[in-house]
């Protein structure tokens, strides 16, 4: 049986800051198990232990609903037989978050490395990185919510147990008639709708996000610009989808005097990101020296080997016993094809990194060769006639001399016979015998 491979712990210490580490540094000690040697053909699995190890944690950095994730991906530098980077990678799932809310960080990461070919491989950990990937989705914030909206103003007022056929969220509203007040509101998203009422003899509103005033809404109209004289509570006022993603502040500010504005609610909206966003990656430093680990890729075990077994001549039955026939058997030989030695790039994927190593593949190929025959025969008789040619094969019996004598009798004494007929038949034809 192998031996079992053996491991070697390595111990890296990092230190992080920016993104949801802050300026202060978080510090972070990750152990890696490597394996020392690895077998062709088989995965090369890293395996990362994280944890905390001081008193600062990864924040949260603002209010996000659930489904937000830390992710952690590390990085590893191969040289020798394969250059390139291996990157571990963790996530964690988040519940709801509010600023400056404890994150939870990957207890691990996992990499893995395929290993083609023979060869030694050095690895050396690398910096790391924490990306903190906001859920994407929108999340409704409720008028009510004075820890997410500010009110700007003495003319705001609460409303709250309305009648269900308004159609209001949460049954409750927020008003004013004061020209300049304003409800701000601040979020990460990629945009937002604000949400009230629409209905006859009220006033405008100005929408404003970051520095852009453009907007300006007459909520006595409809969304098509048509006088209402309906109420319509949950009404979308205004709407932006196609913000950066980023920290945004946004204000809903009354512009008449004397006419009321009704706010609802604020509904902001994040799309989904093929990467993470870097507003909120913190980036860590190794902190100690850990060294380089190499790790042997072995061979294989050969395959079995293709043997020919040589088929026998079959031995003819009438030849004498004491009289064996001498065959020679065909001799099989094996030839062996060699892959020429060169580097082979392999894909990347479900986060696998291919390692090829320099070298030839040598791959057995039977190939039977068959050496000439060579048989040697005696003559199947031990006396050959005299005048006869040395052939192997014995000639044919004689007929001997008493049956020619007969057979030439026979022929002499058919011939007298027939002459005395003739000349018997040509005299009676000219009378000179009597009958």
């Amino acid at each position: 049986m192998p031996a079992e491979a053996q491991t070697f712990n390595l111990v890296v210490d990092y230190s992080c800051t920016d993104g949801v580490a802050g300026n202060a540094p978080v510090t972070l000690t990750a152990r890696v198990k490597i394996p020392t040697s690895v077998q062709t053909g088989s995965m090369l699995s890293l395996g990362w232990a994280v944890e905390y190890t001081g008193t600062r944690r990864f924040m949260s950095p603002g209010y996000f609903p659930p489904g937000a994730q830390v992710s952690l991906v590390g990085n590893v530098k191969l040289e020798g037989a394969w250059n390139g980077v291996l990157q571990p990678r963790g996530v964690e799932e988040q519940g709801a978050l509010q600023p400056n809310q404890r994150l939870e960080a990957p207890e691990g990461m996992s990499s893995e490395a395929h290993m083609t070919e023979e060869g030694v491989i050095r690895l050396t950990p690398q910096n790391l990185t924490v990306d903190f990937v906001p859920p994407a989705g929108e999340e409704v914030v409720n008028d009510d919510a004075l820890d997410r909206i500010t009110y700007k103003g003495p003319g705001w007022a609460y409303q709250g147990s309305l009648p269900m056929q308004y159609g209001d969220h949460g049954r409750d509203l927020h008003t004013t008639s004061n020209r300049t007040d304003e409800a701000v509101i601040k979020f990460h998203g990629t945009g937002f709708e604000v949400l009230g009422r629409r209905m006859p003899d009220v006033g405008r509103i100005r929408v404003i996000i970051d520095d852009d005033e453009s907007a300006i809404v007459d909520t006595s109209r409809t969304e098509t610009g048509e006088p209402t004289n309906v109420i319509q509570g949950n009404s979308t006022l205004w709407r932006r989808d196609d913000l950066p993603y980023g920290f945004h502040r946004l204000a809903v500010r009354a512009l008449d005097d004397g006419k009321n504005i009704h706010l609802d609610a604020f509904k902001l909206l994040t799309a989904e990101m093929i990467n993470p966003p870097t507003l909120h990656r913190a980036t860590c430093t190794i902190t100690n020296n850990p060294g380089t680990v190499e790790i042997n890729v072995g061979g294989s075990s050969p395959g079995p080997t293709d043997t020919v077994t040589p088929t026998s001549t079959p031995t003819d039955t009438d030849q004498p016993t004491d009289d064996p026939t001498d065959t020679t058997s065909p001799t099989p030989s094996t030839s062996t094809s060699t892959t020429p030695p060169g580097r082979h790039p392999f894909p990347t994927s479900s986060g696998h990194v291919s390692v090829v190593v320099p070298g030839g593949t040598a791959t057995p190929t039977a190939t039977p060769t068959v050496n000439p025959t060579v048989t040697n025969y005696k003559a199947q008789v031990l006396a050959t006639p005299t005048g006869g040619v040395d052939t192997g094969e014995a000639p044919e019996r004689e007929t001997g001399s008493p049956g020619l004598l007969l057979g030439g009798s026979l022929l002499l004494m058919g011939s007298v016979t027939g002459g005395l007929l003739m000349r018997r038949r040509r005299a009676e034809h000219a009378g000179g015998m009597d009958r």
